[in-house]
């Protein structure tokens, strides 16, 4: 038993089966023995083992990604929890607060909001569920950070389109949609039209396909939607602002009509409204109304450079469980 940087507690088990057989599950094995259960330090296991401090580290990510270490955590009375459940009391959705010490760049917080997340999806994610899983940096973050939780008859399908006129972006997006599938062992939908038509009336005629609508009819399954908040004022900036995916002059329009942030490149404003913006009709994204429907919205967000676009999904009611930093969540509750 030892202590969160949170002031919980958590426990930390190490699981032996005879399907750890390689020469470097057998080490990942015995590492994570000595030093998760025993309580030794790095160098004495590398010693003992016969290499090098470096390689115990990989042991033991190896023995955490493979299933060998289950981690579970028992939250005490803190500053998160408690902030956690006044944000939860006034919005009226989960709220799950990362703790922070307040040293910590964008980059650093969205690490470590991310592989909050990640651990949390292990619990959330089961067997037979449809996840809608949208594409961005957080999202790339948050799939670099799952382990192995496997289960049956689930589907891990693509929420919007990738390409635009600089990239396909289909390995960036195949990339975050693989390692869902392989750490949920579910089947992957992958959805192959870009993020933005270039006229309305193509997205409208690209619905009709027989290719397109069985994509769309996955989608229409949901049982869970895990996504960002992309934001032009985010210090890690959105990928749909960097990754050539808007124009200049899209880009100064969006901030004309009050935009403030976008799921899966629907865009909407400080009220969560997104009917009057006109780039939403050649978006490839599931519509704000269709969102809604989704049981569980489940939305990660690191960075007080989000903070806007926070404000507005939670006034739009687009978030049902939200993962967010300590500070950011601090200037949510200041208003």
């Amino acid at each position: 038993m030892k202590k969160t940087p949170s002031g919980g507690t958590y426990k930390r088990g190490v699981t032996g089966t005879s399907v750890h057989t390689t020469p470097k599950a057998k080490d990942a094995l015995r590492a994570a023995q000595l030093y998760y259960l025993q309580d030794m330090k790095m160098e004495v296991i590398a010693r003992e083992l016969g290499t090098s401090r470096s390689t115990v580290s990989r042991l033991l990510t190896h023995a955490k990604r493979t299933g060998m270490v289950s981690i579970s955590i028992t939250p005490s009375a803190n500053m998160s929890a408690l902030l956690g459940n006044q944000l939860a009391e006034h919005y009226g959705v989960n709220f799950y607060v990362v703790p922070t010490d307040g040293s910590m760049d964008d980059s650093e917080l969205l690490v470590r909001v991310s592989a909050h997340a990640a651990y949390l999806l292990g619990d959330i994610v089961s067997s037979s569920m449809t996840v809608g899983v949208a594409w961005g940096s957080t999202m790339q973050a948050v799939s670099a950070a799952l382990s192995s939780h496997p289960t049956h008859d689930t589907k891990i399908v693509q929420l919007n389109g990738a390409a635009n006129p600089v990239s396909s972006g289909v390995g960036y997006a195949s990339d975050i949609l693989t390692r869902f599938g392989q750490a949920f062992t579910a089947r992957t939908e992958q959805f192959p039209v870009p993020a933005f038509f270039d006229r309305a009336s193509t997205r409208e005629a690209m619905w009709q396909e027989t290719s397109i609508q069985r994509v769309l009819k996955v989608q229409q399954e949901m049982n869970l939607a895990i996504f960002s908040l992309g934001s032009a004022g985010s210090t890690v900036i959105s990928q749909v602002y960097r990754g050539g995916y808007l124009t200049k002059d899209e880009t100064q329009e969006l901030r004309e009509m009050g935009v403030v942030g976008d799921v899966a490149t629907v865009f909407f404003d400080k009220d969560g409204n997104s009917s009057s913006i006109a780039l939403n009709s050649r978006s490839t994204g599931p519509t704000l109304d269709s969102l809604r429907k989704v049981p569980t919205r489940f939305c990660v967000v690191a960075g007080r450079g989000k903070l806007a676009a926070v404000r507005g999904a939670l006034q739009g009611g687009l978030i049902t469980d939200l993962v967010i930093d300590e500070g950011t969540a601090l200037a949510l509750l200041d208003g």
